[in-house]
């Protein structure tokens, strides 16, 4: 089974590459594999930086209130 990948609207066999064509085409998949990670990332800490603004405005409403809102 050969490999292949599709650049350009085009389909390439990886294994018809030259060495200097597989190698840009490894760095390749790995930058992709590196923005797909960095997005997890950034959508992971964004989740987290809402879980920390839900918890400030709750602790701020229980000082303003006198009375703890935490479970």
């Amino acid at each position: 089974m050969s490999n292949k990948f599709k650049f350009d609207g085009n389909e390439y066999d990886i294994d018809e590459l030259s060495k200097t064509g597989t190698e840009l085409y490894n760095q390749l998949r790995g930058i992709d594999l590196t923005i797909s990670e960095k997005k997890n990332l950034l959508a992971f800490l964004f989740r987290a930086k809402k879980a920390y603004m839900t918890d400030l405005k709750s602790e701020m409403l229980s000082q303003k209130a006198g009375f703890d809102f935490s479970d």
